[in-house]
């Protein structure tokens, strides 16, 4: 270890380190930006904290040898220092003279000072032990005292309802007016109040309800002073003056509500809420009053008359509250009376009407008649809020909504299997109709249906029906609207399946694989007439007048759901609307076929030319004139005019006869073409012949005949002169026809091919 008397040898001028010189010999910081050792001499560093924080963005081991690095430049600088200030660190030991003795005499004044603290702190512990003692003592005898007060006045309030049972009137009363006779018990309260001329119902009541005041602090002492055998002892006593005091309240309510003592019904509320006993009150109003009156309207075993129809029942039985219940709630609705922790309404009236309902009617609840299920359900539903009509605010018919017995009479309507019944029997109507195996139009066509104006198949009537069914007033429940209106779009989707499936059969022939496709097949273009006339109605009521119902019966809806249902059944008419043109499209398809089968006759001109000597056509063929009679004769007969208008008929007619005139074109191409290479194979071998025998004509000499194909093409021309004279008969004019345009090119004669005339 060096001595520090001794001088240190001399220290080289301090250097920079090698990191801390850049490559140009300029200095840069000595330590990291994170490590500041200026904060170590700070009054509130803590090393712990400072560590903790730099861990969370420096490795431990980095930090480390920062510091270790620190340190030896602490240490280097401290050697510095004592060398540089060496002569007054060596003279400091030099002015420490006696030390030792100061000490001596500093340390007896100290050690004096320290027994006398010592003593003083003894002696203010005993005195702190003293006082914590008596302390206990004063909290235990306070404890003591407050619960001998407790036994005490529980003593005294037994004593006193004892008291007070005894003073409760028990001599005869005259039922008619409810007053004493003159023979009454001559004791201070009853005679009091007889003076006068209080009722003795209502003295008993205000008896009563003393008591149960009593009763009630009873009950919050002896909840206070739980398992102490002087509150045991005194435990019969208070169950028998319990026991009597609600015998006693128990009578003189039913007392009381017999001849209507408004005041003794009040006096009697009173007590029975004082005592918590208010599930007893509504069990005595409820048998008292309540049931009797149901026996009579719902008898046990029934009458063998009546029926499981509740409306009729529900009027007696408003009538019955208002005459007979309403005095009640009104006693208890009363505002700062505190009685409005009574439940009569449904604790009582809706209780007992429950239970006799479900003993006398118990039909009445089954979905399994869906039309009187529903009658009864907003039967009920109306009787529920004209009980909801005594209540006065918003709060208190909230607490109704929320008694158990509202849940369980809700709980009785199972709507989910009335919508389950219901959709069975709207679903299985249309499905019913739709398995037709052919279009059936209704029994009358002459007059309009008195429900739907004059739709004419009977799937069409099946279909509006059951669309309306689902939002009857005696089908509909609004709280499953949203499955009602689920049901009214699967109605339409599955007419538009139903129509489109058969379509696409018709069109491709094949009706095995898609059973119930039969009617598309066998039904005839007249047929389709109905359905397009049916179409045309349905999509116009329904994005129309049933739209209207259905939001007027929706009106109470949010807006944004309200225009989610406008959409979605808007959507479903457009697709009744969407399927207008297959519907044509399928008519205009056998209408072609029917025509082609007269166009097939043209390949017999090849046959009346071939070979043949005949002179140059000079009129139409023979098949020309039944081209277009199917669709003449489907245009002028009785369903097209009644049930297609002028525009649906021009379509029809501008369709059908571009689409003949692209297959008239087709065949006739095809057959001149044929024609064509057939005369020329026919003439490279006649020309062959010649040559081989060596009697051929000169080829320079004009051939004198008109060859087969110019004949073909004449008749052919012929032919679609007449052809286009027929259209023009029937409205059309041919020239606008772009393959009639081609076909002409095909057929017409050189000089007659620039204009088309006929």
């Amino acid at each position: 270890m060096t001595d520090l008397r001794s001088p240190l040898p001399p220290t080289p001028p301090p250097t920079l380190p090698r990191s801390t010189a850049d490559l140009f010999g300029d200095p840069v910081d000595v330590y990291p930006p994170w490590l500041n050792p200026t904060a170590f001499v700070g009054p509130e560093f803590d090393p712990e904290s400072y560590i903790s924080d730099l861990r969370a963005f420096v490795p431990l081991e980095t930090l480390r040898s920062e510091l270790q690095s620190h340190l030896s430049s602490l240490q280097k600088e401290l050697v510095d220092l004592i060398n540089r200030d060496y002569s007054d660190f060596v003279s400091l030991s030099t002015k420490l003279i006696d030390i030792d003795a100061c000490v001596v005499r500093m340390r007896a004044p100290l050690l004096d000072i320290k027994e006398k603290i010592l003593a003083f702190r003894d002696a203010v512990d005993a005195s702190l032990v003293a006082l914590k003692s008596r302390l206990k003592q004063r909290a235990d005898a306070n404890q003591t005292r407050e619960v001998l007060e407790l036994l005490l006045d529980t003593f005294h309030v037994v004593s006193k309802v004892e008291k007070l049972i005894k003073e409760l009137p028990d001599v005869p009363v005259d039922l008619a007016n409810g007053y004493v006779n003159s023979g009454a018990k001559d004791n201070g309260f009853s005679l009091q109040n007889v003076e006068n001329g209080t009722s003795l119902r209502e003295t008993q009541s205000m008896l009563l309800e003393r008591i149960a005041s009593e009763m009630n602090r009873l009950k919050f002492y002896i909840a206070h002073a739980q398992n102490m055998p002087f509150i045991e002892n005194m435990e019969k006593r208070v169950q028998g003056a319990s026991l009597l005091v609600d015998t006693s309240l128990g009578h003189c309510f039913i007392d009381a509500l017999e001849h209507r003592d408004a005041n003794a019904i009040y006096n009697c509320l009173r007590a029975f809420a004082a005592l918590d006993n208010i599930k007893n009150a509504e069990e005595i109003f409820r048998s008292t009053v309540v049931m009797p009156f149901m026996e009579k309207i719902f008898p046990a075993g029934g009458d063998g008359k009546s029926t499981d129809e509740l409306e009729q029942d529900y009027q007696r039985i408003k009538q019955f509250i208002n005459d007979d219940c309403k005095f009640l709630l009104e006693i208890s609705a009363a505002e700062n009376s505190g009685l409005h922790v009574f439940s009569f309404i449904a604790n009582s009236i809706l209780k007992e009407v429950l239970s006799a309902i479900q003993k006398g009617k118990p039909g009445a609840f089954s979905p399994g008649r869906p039309t009187v299920f529903l009658k009864n359900y907003k039967s009920s539903l109306d009787f529920l809020a004209h009980l909801e009509g005594y209540y006065h605010t918003r709060s208190a018919v909230a607490k109704f909504r929320s008694e158990a017995v509202y849940a369980e009479f809700m709980k009785q309507w199972n709507i989910g299997v009335y919508f389950s019944l219901r959709f069975q029997e709207i679903a299985g109507t249309l499905d019913e109709s739709l398995r037709a195996a052919s279009l059936a139009p209704v029994q009358d066509l002459s007059s309009d249906s008195s429900n739907f104006q004059s739709l004419v198949l009977k799937q069409s009537v099946s279909l509006l029906d059951c669309l309306r069914a689902c939002w009857r007033d005696d089908v509909l429940v609004i709280s499953f609207a949203d499955k009602f209106l689920r049901l009214t779009l699967q109605l339409l989707s599955r007419f538009s399946n139903w129509l489109s499936t058969g379509l696409a059969a018709r069109r491709s022939s094949n009706v095995g694989s898609n059973p119930g496709t039969e009617w598309a097949i066998s039904a005839v273009p007249e047929d389709l007439i109905y359905v397009i006339y049916d179409l045309h109605l349905l999509a116009d009521e329904v994005s129309d007048d049933y739209l209207g119902h259905v939001t007027e019966l929706l009106q109470s809806c949010p807006t944004e759901v309200l225009d989610l249902v406008k959409q979605s059944i808007l959507h479903a008419g457009k697709s009744l609307q969407d399927l207008l043109p297959l519907v044509m499209n399928s008519i205009i398809d056998t209408l072609v076929e029917k025509s082609v089968k007269d166009l097939m006759q043209l390949k017999g001109i090849t046959a009346t030319y071939r070979m043949t000597n005949k002179p140059l056509p000079v009129r139409h063929s023979q098949y020309v004139s039944g081209v277009l009679r199917p669709i003449k004769t489907f245009l002028d007969g009785e369903r097209a005019s009644k049930y297609l208008t002028a525009e649906m008929k021009n379509d029809l007619l501008q369709r059908t006869a571009s689409e003949i005139t692209r297959r008239y074109n087709e065949l006739a191409t095809e057959l001149v073409s044929v024609t064509r290479r057939t005369e020329s194979s026919l003439q490279r071998i006649r020309i062959g012949a010649q040559r081989r025998t060596g009697t051929g004509a000169s080829s320079d000499v004009p051939e004198q005949n008109l060859s087969d194909t110019e004949k073909i093409c004449m008749q052919l021309f012929l032919d679609i002169q007449e052809y286009a004279r027929n259209l023009a008969a029937l409205g059309v004019d041919a020239r606008n026809i772009p393959e009639y345009c081609s076909l002409w090119e095909s057929v017409a004669p050189p000089d007659k091919r620039n204009s088309i005339s006929f």
